[in-house]
């Protein structure tokens, strides 16, 4: 019996242990889905040249003004100084834990922690930061600097900073150079990918109590560039600096080739675009084909010193169209959403003004397998939506959807006619020519825009609208007038992008575009005021899915849902990415899925 039972005892042990998860360990990166592409020898990402000649300068030039060095506060939301921490021109100054390689959906590698522990089930994850990271004035980068910069952003910090701290259980010091995050039921499985692209900042070097206030101080950050000069709301000028600490990180290798990056501001887009012509500015990436054609005719490229070239990518397009603000009563009514939604004429705009190089906008996924378009929702679909009945159009569902397409001539009266019969519907119709809500009072709207060409594209609209009785009025902006409306939500519409550029691997940068609680977030980038039960439903299924298969499924339904509750209307794109730059500059042969990385460019030498 004394032999049964130490028998019974060790199997049941054995088979505890069997059913546990495995143990982790650390990892020189990460990934969303799957495993990282690159091996733990990996020497450098597979788009750069990590022999690029470093030296020189450059400058790059935007539209705009500053009145902000400290990107993470609201006060001065979209107004701060590019470069700083810029998706765009590099995280000059300012760096997260892990790098991101912008060559695979949604993989990190290490930087300033060179390694990643986390857990099978993703509730907790460890970093150990690289004994060799400093900050620019020399002091080491510690896990008191972790921990303090988690405190001032939940205090003092903007959104999405400021709310990261509210998924964290539990942050910890776990050694010398480590510090451990332990998350609690509100984070999902992209929590700790998050966690490791927030940029990290120097306790020493920052007052809390009064980070929340603008500077135009020079910061100290961990980044590869020092602040220079500032000329404030005109020029800000970044020197590499000569003690980096991570330039033989592999994840740094290839970029950051330049002695300078000066970035200057400009009143307009014709002002910047004069300079470039003088050689001012290095590059120009004019989005419209039929513009960017005529600009070109000016002798520095018909010389041959100014190269214009296309990149193909492997993401989705941003979506940018007409997008209205929900939290007006007269943009409450998704039937009302349509009926506009219907009424811009692509096929007269990419005629007249693009010359045929646009598709038209239709998903929020478009050209990948995580669009709602040509896939039939499945059944994991079908189960996630069944709470919601009635949400979806049929066409959505099924995949058939598309926008009316119009004859091209600027007044097809099919296309008119069935606007309004939807409006008409809804107890809407015109008397005298105006087009009257239910309550019998004039039906009409203001679109803010910020440039010539959104003021054109904003014209082709107006003009559709005003046939069928709406009228509409555009108010041009600076940029620092617009900026400042859409942080306050004050606007009834404006034109506007779906967020920051898509991916391959959406995540919770969703909530912040579309969440209920970021509709109500000032700052936030919710501009449209979405506060559906049904949409924050999808991105929490998107967020926690386990297989690609469920996260596939989650991420179409969130299209089906944004497709039917035309929230804005999508005009048009184009894939690939242009770029117009002196032939001074150089830049590596091979494109990734997210198209040319400006930081891994350089100038040639001599």
């Amino acid at each position: 019996m004394g032999r049964v039972l130490v028998w019974l005892i060790t199997a049941i042990s054995f088979l505890a242990l069997s059913h546990q998860p495995a143990a982790s360990e650390p990892k020189h990166a990460i990934a969303m889905q799957g495993e990282p592409a690159l091996p733990p020898d990996y020497t450098h990402f597979n788009y750069v040249n990590p022999d690029a000649p470093k030296g020189g300068s450059i400058t790059y030039c935007v539209v705009g003004s500053f009145d902000n060095l400290n990107p993470f506060i609201l006060k001065s939301l979209r107004t701060t100084a590019r470069g700083m921490m810029d998706q765009n021109y590099g995280n000059l100054v300012f760096e997260p834990l892990m790098q991101r390689n912008y060559d695979e959906p949604f993989s990190l590698y290490g930087l300033l922690a060179d390694t990643a522990d986390m857990d099978p089930e993703r509730k907790s994850i460890e970093f150990h930061l690289n004994p060799k990271a400093k900050w620019s004035d020399g002091q080491p980068v510690t896990p008191e600097d972790v921990l303090f910069t988690y405190d001032v952003y939940t205090d003092k910090g903007r959104p999405p900073y400021s709310a990261r701290m509210s998924l964290i259980a539990k942050l910890e010091k776990t050694g010398d150079h480590s510090v451990r995050f332990t998350f609690n039921d509100k984070a999902n499985r992209e929590t700790p990918l998050i966690i490791a692209l927030t940029p990290i900042l120097p306790k020493h070097a920052f007052d809390k109590e009064t980070f929340d206030k603008t500077t135009l101080k020079p910061l100290i950050g961990s980044g590869p560039y020092t602040v220079a000069q500032v000329q404030p709301g005109q020029r800000i000028v970044f020197k590499r600096n000569p003690d980096y600490w991570g330039k033989d990180v592999p994840a740094k290798r290839g970029f950051d080739n330049y002695d300078q990056i000066t970035i200057e501001y400009f009143l307009n887009a014709n002002a910047k675009l004069e300079a470039f012509k003088k050689g001012l500015c290095a590059i120009d990436d004019d989005s419209d084909p039929v513009k960017r054609e005529r600009d070109l005719d000016f002798p520095a490229f018909h010389k041959g010193d100014v190269v214009a070239e296309t990149f193909d990518t492997g993401i989705p397009p941003v979506v940018t169209g007409f997008l209205f603000n929900m939290r007006l009563q007269k943009f409450a009514n998704p039937v009302v959403r349509r009926a506009l939604g219907m009424l811009y004429d692509f096929e007269w705009a990419n005629k007249n003004l693009f010359g045929g190089k646009y598709a038209r906008a239709m998903s929020y996924w478009q050209n990948s397998e995580l669009s709602a378009l040509g896939h039939p929702a499945d059944d994991r679909e079908k189960a996630l939506l069944a709470p919601y009945p009635g949400r979806v159009p049929a066409d959505v569902m099924d995949g058939t959807y598309r926008p009316p397409v119009t004859d091209g001539s600027g007044q097809d009266r099919k296309v008119l006619k069935a606007a309004f019969e939807l409006l008409k519907s809804v107890g809407y119709h015109v008397q005298d020519g105006t087009m009257l809500d239910p309550d019998g009072k004039p039906f009409g709207f203001e679109i803010l825009v910020a440039s010539q060409d959104e003021e054109r594209l904003a014209g082709i609209y107006q003009r559709s609208l005003e046939k069928i009785g709406i009228d509409v009025t555009i108010r041009s902006l600076d940029g620092d007038q617009i900026q400042s409306r859409k942080q306050r939500f004050d606007f009834e519409a404006l034109i506007g992008s779906s967020g920051f550029n898509n991916s391959l691997s959406p995540g919770i940068e969703q909530l912040g575009r579309w969440g209920s609680e970021a509709a109500k977030a000032e700052g936030s980038f919710n501009l449209a005021g979405v506060a559906d039960p049904a949409v924050d439903a999808a991105i929490d299924a998107m967020l926690r899915a386990r297989s690609k298969e469920d996260y596939v499924a989650a991420v179409r339904v969130l299209d089906r849902l944004l497709i039917s509750g035309n929230y804005m209307v999508p005009t048009q794109y184009n894939t690939q990415q242009w770029i117009a730059y002196w032939n001074y500059l150089d830049h590596p042969q091979k494109t990734p899925i997210f198209g040319y990385q400006l930081p891994s460019w350089w100038r040639k030498p001599n």
